[in-house]
């Protein structure tokens, strides 16, 4: 990994957390709308909500 290798747990431990919101909040994805999976997932329950109060 390119800010390798760690000087102790706490640095793996940060590194993971960075890895984690990349992955989950800035990667792109083709298959879902060119939009990250956490947007994905938001549009998703507020299509949701929106279908709850139209009920």
């Amino acid at each position: 990994y390119r800010q390798g290798p760690w000087k102790n747990r706490e640095a793996v431990e940060l590194a993971t957390l960075k890895w984690v919101y990349w992955f989950n909040n800035r990667r792109i994805l083709s298959s879902i709308g060119n939009i990250p999976p956490a947007e994905a997932e938001a549009r998703f329950y507020a299509q949701q909500k929106s279908h709850a109060l139209a009920a």
